[in-house]
């Protein structure tokens, strides 16, 4: 990954034997990305012949997937509106021929998506939730969910200007889900793919939710807004009730959702939360075999009655400043009964400073680990059957 910046312009080729060709080709490749939207870097071309033994259309595909992430997340909320990301998911299922529909604004109270509708109700571009499939209907379902909020000012609870001067990123799970779900159409898993990307933008205006605010969610579960800059946790359950509805065999979901998992664990090491012990191993070895690095913390049920509510089914903060990661993930976790696995990424989706393969700006974390373990998932379903 350090070659690509470190070397001079020109062509090169690595002699020798590599323990991991593949990997070693994806390093360089992920460590060429810079964002040029808005500004050419000049830059003399550094090429690397793909080492021998390298899978070098996987590599290729890997990076080209996570690049397109990347891009995504350094967007600015002025270019990257609630409309331009459900473009990119359009554009994404044109390539592959996958089935999407969008539900606009006002429609969603009619399909009953009542949280995502209220947060995105204040912002000029209106919310909407994309529904993308993708695979053979038989086939194993795999279900990915990313937050996708353009830009989160924290609602009335309005975030302090050094706490919203990265919230450009607040759509990492989107990002990260529909890198996912390229690297998934374009290795050709055999699964059947479904991805979800509720897309809000949390502004302040008359239409605004407000603290203290009850919501019917999609479940049915009442919920008491206590914090309208816990805005994430509230688009994904109504997306998590909706994908649990169909009963996947692996529901997944991503979201750049507290800032208690950097508190814990710092930007480079997203938790995830499961209680499928099988599901866990398999998602640490994944991570180890893709070098995308995640800690598991627990799903400690006493926590719930921190998000108890008095006159709601729940709400949507828990009392006092502890465990704010944790008790994120249970007030999700009330939303998925019929999911055969589920997981909740709490990712950051931004390198802070550069390091080698991991330029310092958006990094849709964890998208090449969930591929890594959807193929790890499908062998043991084929070797059992």
């Amino acid at each position: 990954g350090k070659l690509a910046t470190d070397l001079p312009a020109g062509p090169w080729r690595i002699e020798g034997k590599l323990a991991d060709p593949t990997l070693c080709y994806l390093g360089f490749l992920l460590g060429q990305y810079r964002f040029e939207r808005f500004k050419m870097a000049a830059r003399e071309a550094v090429s690397l012949l793909a080492p021998e033994g390298a899978d070098t259309p996987r590599a290729q595909l890997i990076a080209s997937a996570i690049c397109a992430g990347r891009d995504l997340i350094n967007r600015p909320a002025n270019d990257l509106t609630t409309e331009a990301l459900a473009f990119a998911a359009h554009e994404l299922a044109g390539r592959f021929r996958a089935n999407i529909r969008e539900i606009v604004g006002p429609d969603l109270l009619t399909a009953n998506f009542p949280l995502v509708h209220a947060v995105g109700a204040a912002a000029a571009h209106p919310p909407r939730l994309v529904d993308l499939t993708w695979g053979d209907p038989k086939a194993m379902k795999v279900t990915l969910v990313g937050k996708g909020v353009v830009f989160d000012t924290g609602g009335l609870n309005l975030k302090p200007d050094s706490s919203m001067l990265l919230m450009k990123k607040d759509m990492g799970g989107a990002a990260t889900a529909l890198a996912a779900a390229e690297m998934i159409m374009g290795l050709n898993l055999p699964v059947r793919l479904r991805v979800l990307l509720p897309i809000v933008e949390n502004a302040v205006s008359g239409p605004a939710f407000r603290p203290g605010d009850i919501f019917r969610s999609r479940a049915g579960i009442t919920v008491e807004i206590g914090n309208t800059d816990a805005e994430g946790r509230l688009i994904l359950c109504d997306a998590l009730s909706y994908a649990d509805e169909e009963k996947p065999d692996l529901l997944i979901d991503f979201a750049t959702l507290t800032g208690a998992a950097r508190v814990a664990l710092g930007p480079d090491l997203p938790p995830y939360y499961t209680e499928d012990e099988h599901l866990a191993q398999r998602i640490e070895a994944a991570g180890r075999a893709a070098h995308d690095p995640v800690w598991r913390l627990p799903l400690w049920k006493p926590y719930r009655s921190m998000l108890d509510s008095k006159v709601a089914g729940i709400n949507n903060v828990s009392s006092g400043g502890f465990a704010g990661s944790i008790t994120a993930a249970l007030f999700l976790k009330d939303f998925v009964k019929n999911s055969k696995s589920y997981a909740h990424f709490d990712m950051y989706g931004w390198t802070p400073s550069a390091r080698p393969g991991r330029p310092e700006g958006g990094e849709p974390q964890v998208a090449r680990l969930v591929v890594e373990l959807v193929e790890g998932l499908k062998k043991d379903r084929t070797t059992k059957s």
